[in-house]
């Protein structure tokens, strides 16, 4: 990169920090096939950035907007409560109904406890002896 391009743009952008960061959005930029304002000059894409900012032929709040829209992991949708759906089965009641630890349905149906180590489980079944 070339010394004078750099303190060229640091007297538009004071920030060097501001001004890494938008000079690497524009490279990605021209990088995806944006087009170009100044001439190549056979210079790569971040001196590339760096001219173009320094010649202000690229918008910085466009730049910074882009930025950000990239860099955005969630964007926030305002949806309103009433389109809420409503996953109920109507007619099927499952009050009283015992759950499983993981809460997904109703338990299996065992006896009340087992009788040691090798007791039965049901009253029908014997103990191994």
């Amino acid at each position: 990169m070339a010394r004078v391009t750099v303190e060229d743009c640091v007297v538009k952008i004071p920030n060097r920090f501001e001004l890494v960061m938008k000079a690497a959005q524009r490279a990605r930029d021209v990088s995806a096939g944006a087009a170009l304002t100044i001439e190549r000059d056979d210079d790569k894409n971040p001196v590339v950035a760096l001219r173009e900012i320094a010649d202000e032929t690229v918008s910085l709040d466009e730049l910074g907007e882009a930025l950000i829209q990239g860099l955005q992991k969630h964007v926030e949708v305002d949806e309103p409560e009433e389109d809420l759906i409503d996953f109920s089965m109507p007619g099927i009641v499952m009050d009283n109904v015992p759950m499983t630890v993981a809460g997904t349905g109703p338990e299996p149906p065992y006896e009340e406890e087992q009788e040691g180590a090798g007791g039965a489980r049901y009253e029908d079944e014997k103990a191994p002896d």
